[in-house]
């Protein structure tokens, strides 16, 4: 062997030229001489190395006595500049030596796929600021993967309290909470008007957890709530639920128009009505028709405005906000007042039943009143008017104790009497029974509370009655012609629910302005989940505070007939009913706006793709992009909303639509998480759907599902989202056919968790015909390996020849239509340097090549018999990723496969990048942390400078040892192959022996079938003598050894020792040794290191270099896995 010595005269810093008062401190590389084996660097070009000064190296040989080859002169240099140049005598340069072959030096292992593996520096620069992108555009996605770059525009400055609290507030606060909830109160009572709040509160919460963990899923595009469920359910569920999301929001449009209309129509302007009817029969059909004839020019107006500009729409909604929030403060402020002083609205009641305020035309509750006489005796002017509340016969006054005073008939008289007589015949209910007035706001303190707790359901025309009054009842039901407070509709549990449900939608107001969030992964959960949390106490609130307030015949009233047309909440309100009365008209108003012009846009971005064929005329607009025939569309669908009339019908069907939408959000997030896709990584962890294994079913369904499933997959490769290893587990069997590496299997358990594929295959030695029962007994080792390593998939097992032809035909022909593997898990050849049969190493390098050819991912374990079983969890530690080039992204996707198993579950994760001399280091890391948060991935970012230190003396040595070391491999087994022939020339020299070239693939084949196989007749035979045809004699033998056995004279051993390594090979043997360096150093401690693995070389004669390369960069390391991608993206940003 050969040793080489280096002699370094180190040289003072202030001697060399050129060298600033500014330079760094060189203490720290201190150390005057390099010796053998030491891992200093020998510097080129770094003026401020210490081996810039003189360098002597002797070769020493030994075995040949003074044979040894001549010592050039190594001290020759080349200085200016300050910078020092040493004429390189360790590399053949045949091609020269400039800077420009040591550019990326660092990197040599990785150059040759650089052009499909770029470096993560120049990756990161542009992935890392991510944008939210146009709504409706589906190249989002496209853009990734091919890398174009979009323009940049300004970046979205709104946060969670302007962009996502403020909208949701705006939009779930609305119509109902003004003109309804008080009439549920009233129908339901306290507690079960409780249990729905709570009831549809709770759906639209959970709801918002379910949306926050998609929304935080990744980068949400600027499509909003619809983005984000297409594409996590697929463009299938997504259509459905986009198309539902739109008729949902269009006609809550129409719900809203319809609650402005009704503000308008009874408590703003009554008398603006166009159908008036003259029977009560026909009220509600003539206030119907004023519905619609005022809600379709109302909807007309409101498009125009979207039409013009949506610009104006927006201005509009800080207003309509302002206006929700003083409505809602007024009620809660006229709450706490009217526990001191109730506000005066008296109810007129007939018995117990109430009587309509709008029939009191003289204000008089009563049967009777007195009045003054025109010519009183005693001159006195009088003018009383009494009621007898006590009085249960007519008539109510005895006129003779009071002289000069004249009993009347009221106005109530002649609608329960046939004429305006004191003795004409009046109903017998009205007979029996006297009027009274009740207070119909008693206040906080008054206790009404407890007469309100219970339900009073109604069916359609019955009257609103007060349970707690004295009535005398009589067979016949009151009639209409009577002015009593009638229910309108019939009410039940689940109506209330269906009319109260839409008043907490609009949770997804904040997600649909995702595109103007700063940071929509952080705004959209808190502020959505805040405002619903927000909305629900108000509502909660609200329920009780209305029970303690109001009277239940009011509450009941839904038109506040009986407080004289009224709003019921704006009775309650402080300072004047009218604050109540305008602030929800604007609200109202405000809320239809917002949804005319959401629909449009929502529906553009469903026709833009292109899911429904027919709607695809919808994705057009105008220039600037607004959608017109959408917004054409939407005004034509809201219009049948709007045709409908009444706010009780609509109501339900928005229910319908929005709770479908719902279904949906939640069915994508419990799907995800179900079935564990790789691509579900929500940073919203405050969620949790229940993990449950589904059985099996009836066969013949099963068989029909797999194969519908199977077709399904043939459509097209997966989508990046969707990418999960499909592992194709290659093991070896010993003699006794027991597996020797079961941890493998271990490994793959643990990466897959059971879901997924999982294909175990090995090869068999031999004739299929021969050894099919090896084969069988094979395929049951497997199985037995795979139920006790708990492993879900599917052995298989090959007959071969060789062993490198069984593993090609296994990645080629595994798998069924689109079940196939994408990834393959084969274990390091151990021992591959002492073997003097190069069996092992070179079926593991054919089969990384057969893998990138297949465009496979390829996952090397090194050291597997160290890595911990499924019963060793590991308690701390850390998954150190050491993220070299980009191929994929599959470095990013592992670790976080790894830590779903209970096994690394503890485990923290580092990600490690090497920055050039080129790189900012700083802007670097930066870049790292925010993909890493896009991608929603914890771990610990640290970048690793690598300054372009020259090749040191370890390397040097490190490949001149290498590159001696193959060839007198190949020395050997050539003298092996001689043995081997003149054995046979002894038992027969007439015998025909092939001879193979050195390291050809018959000589080097790994099972050695082809060289034990005897010679037959035929056509083989007849080829044998075309490839070799020479007779080998005791001349031609010694010829034959003195020409090729370089080693066995003293002449071929100095040829050997003369050796310079091949430039390429320092080069790569550098970017090893310094790699494995800062590696050793950073991740000592780690449990498990992930480290790309370069790729073989082109040139077949360097594989065993290659191999020598890969036990360099992984030497002093524990538990290593190599990682090779398959060429395409397997993470995404997206969710």
């Amino acid at each position: 062997m050969a040793s080489v010595r280096f002699t370094v005269t180190p040289t003072k810093a202030e001697d060399l030229p050129g060298l600033s008062d500014t330079s760094p401190d060189l203490s720290s590389r201190s150390g005057p001489q390099v010796r053998f084996g030491s891992r200093e660097s020998v510097n080129r070009s770094d003026p401020l190395s210490e081996a810039s000064g003189g360098l002597t190296t002797t070769t020493a040989t030994g075995g040949g006595g003074g044979g040894g080859s001549e010592t050039p002169d190594h001290s020759n240099m080349d200085q200016g500049d300050g910078n020092s140049k040493i004429s390189s005598v360790y590399i053949n340069n045949s091609h020269g030596v400039d800077d420009d072959d040591f550019y990326d030096r660092n990197l040599a292992l990785f150059e040759e796929e650089m052009d499909t593996r770029p470096k993560v520096s120049s990756l990161l620069s542009r992935l890392a600021n991510y944008t939210n992108l146009t709504q409706g555009a589906k190249e989002h996605e496209e853009a990734e993967s091919i890398g174009e770059k979009k323009k940049p525009g300004k970046s979205p400055q709104m946060g969670t309290f302007m962009g996502v609290y403020l909208p949701c507030l705006q939009n779930i606060f609305g119509v109902i909470l003004f003109l309804r909830l008080t009439w549920v109160v009233g129908m339901a009572g306290i507690l079960q008007a409780l249990v729905i709040v709570f009831i549809c509160c709770c759906c639209t919460m959970l709801t918002a957890i379910s949306m926050s963990a998609i929304a935080t899923n990744g980068v949400v595009p600027a499509g909003g709530s619809y983005f984000m469920i297409s594409r996590s359910l697929g463009p299938e569920f997504g259509g459905a639920v986009g198309i539902c999301f739109y008729l949902g929001t269009t006609f809550a449009g129409a719900m809203y128009i319809l609650g402005a209309i009704e503000i308008l129509l009874m408590y703003i302007a009554p008398k603006a009505a166009i159908f008036v009817s003259d029977h009560p029969e026909g009220e509600g059909a003539a206030m119907l028709n004023n519905m619609r004839v005022y809600g379709s020019i109302c909807l007309l107006l409101m498009s125009l405005l979207v039409f013009v500009g949506v610009k104006y729409v927006n201005k509009l909604a800080s207003i309509f906000l302002a206006c929700v929030i003083v409505s809602i403060v007024s009620i809660y402020v006229g709450a706490l007042v009217s526990a001191f002083k109730p506000p005066q609205f008296p109810v007129c009641m007939l018995g117990n039943r109430t009587i309509n305020g709008h029939e009191i035309e003289d204000n008089q509750c009563a049967k009777t009143f007195l009045v003054q006489l025109p010519e009183p005796e005693d001159g006195d002017s009088v003018n009383v008017t009494a009621v007898g509340e006590n009085s249960t016969v007519v008539p109510a006054f005895d006129t003779s104790l009071l002289p000069g005073l004249l009993e009347k008939t009221t106005f109530l008289w002649k609608h329960f009497c046939q004429g305006l007589e004191l003795n004409s015949t009046c109903d017998e209910y009205f007979t029996s029974n006297n009027f009274t007035e009740i207070t119909g706001i008693p206040g906080l303190a008054s206790g009404i509370i407890s007469e309100n707790l219970w339900s009073s359901y109604l069916s359609k025309g019955d009257v609103v009655e007060k349970s707690s009054l004295s009535s005398t009842h009589f067979a016949h039901p009151a009639s209409t012609h009577h002015p009593y407070v009638f229910a309108d509709i019939t009410t039940s549990f689940t109506l209330l629910v269906g009319i109260f449900f839409p008043s907490v939608t609009g949770i997804m107001a904040g997600s649909n302005r995702s595109g103007d969030l700063k940071d929509a992964q952080r705004s959209i959960p808190i502020g959505t989940i805040l405002a619903i949390l927000t909305t629900s106490v108000v509502y909660l609130s609200s329920v009780i505070l209305f029970g303690a307030c109001i009277d239940g015949v009011v509450l009941r009233d839904k038109f506040g007939d009986s407080v004289n047309g009224n709003l019921v909440v704006g009775t309650l309100a402080w300072p004047s009913p009218w604050v109540i009365v305008i602030g929800s008209f604007f609200s109202t108003c405000g809320a239809g706006l917002q949804s005319l012009t959401g629909a449009p846009r929502l529906l553009q971005a469903i026709a833009k793709d292109n899911i429904i064929p027919f709607l695809r005329v919808f994705g057009y607009g105008k220039a600037n992009g607004e959608p017109t025939w959408a917004l054409l569309l939407t005004a034509l669908i809201a219009e049948l909303g709007i045709l409908i009339a009444s706010l009780d019908l609509v109501a339900p069907i928005l229910t319908m639509f929005f709770l479908m939408c719902y279904l949906f959000v939640n069915l994508a997030c419990a799907l995800q998480t179900l079935l564990r896709t790789p691509n579900w990584r929500p940073r919203f962890s405050y969620y949790h759907w229940a993990e449950k294994e589904w059985g099996d079913g009836i066969r013949g369904l099963s068989l029909s599902a797999a194969r519908y499933a199977l077709l399904r997959l043939e459509e097209g490769p997966p989508h990046t989202k969707n990418w999960r290893p499909q592992l194709l587990v290659l093991l070896k069997l010993d003699e006794d056919a027991h597996v020797k590496s079961p941890r493998l299997l271990s490994f793959a358990s643990q990466l897959k968790a059971g879901k997924g594929l999982t294909i175990v295959g090995t090869v068999v030695c031999g004739n299929f015909l021969q050894s099919y029962g090896e084969a069988l007994a094979a395929e049951q080792t497997l199985k037995h390996l795979m139920d006790k390593e708990r492993v879900k998939g599917f052995c298989q097992c090959i007959v071969a020849q060789k062993p490198r032809e069984g593993i090609s035909h296994m990645i080629q022909s595994s798998g069924l239509g689109g079940m196939k593997h994408n990834t393959v898990v084969m274990g390091w050849p151990h021992a591959w340097r002492q073997s003097e049969d190069p069996q092992s190493w070179k079926t593991f390098i054919n089969t990384v090549r057969v893998t990138t050819a297949a465009h496979l991912a390829l996952l090397v374990p090194k050291n597997i018999s160290l890595f911990p079983s499924n019963s060793e969890p590991c308690t701390e530690g850390y998954i150190d990723v050491w993220w070299i080039v980009h191929d994929g992204g599959m470095l990013m996707l592992l670790p976080f496969l790894l830590r779903q198993h209970k096994v690394w579950r503890k485990c923290a994760m580092r990600i490690f990048t090497v920055a050039q001399m080129e790189d900012n280091s700083i802007q670097m890391k930066k870049d790292l942390a925010t993909f890493l948060y896009h991608l929603r991935i914890q771990a610990d970012v640290e970048v690793v400078e690598m300054h372009n230190s020259d090749i040191s003396a370890y390397t040097y040595e490190r490949t001149l040892m290498m590159e001696q070391r193959s060839q007198m491999l190949r020395q050997m087994r050539l003298s092996k192959s001689d043995r081997e022939r003149e054995a046979q020339l002894v038992k027969d020299r007439n015998s025909m022996l092939r001879l193979t070239s050195i390291g050809s693939d018959d000589d080097d084949d790994t099972d050695g079938v082809e060289r034990d196989r005897p010679i037959s007749s035929g056509a083989s035979n007849s080829d044998h003598h075309r490839r070799v045809q020479m007779t080998w004699t005791k001349e031609k033998t010694s010829q034959f050894r003195s020409t090729h056995s370089g080693c066995s004279t003293p002449e071929g051993f100095r040829d050997m020792l003369s050796i310079r390594p091949d430039h390429s090979n320092v080069r790569r043997m550098h970017t090893a040794v310094k790699l494995n360096e800062v590696i050793v150093n950073k991740s000592h401690d780690a449990r498990l290191v992930l480290l790309n693995m370069p790729g073989p070389p082109r040139n077949t004669e360097g594989d065993e270099n290659y191999m020598e390369f890969l036990e360099v960069l992984t030497e002093g390391l524990e538990r290593v896995l190599l990682v090779r991608g398959g060429g395409s993206e397997v993470i995404t940003i997206y969710s």
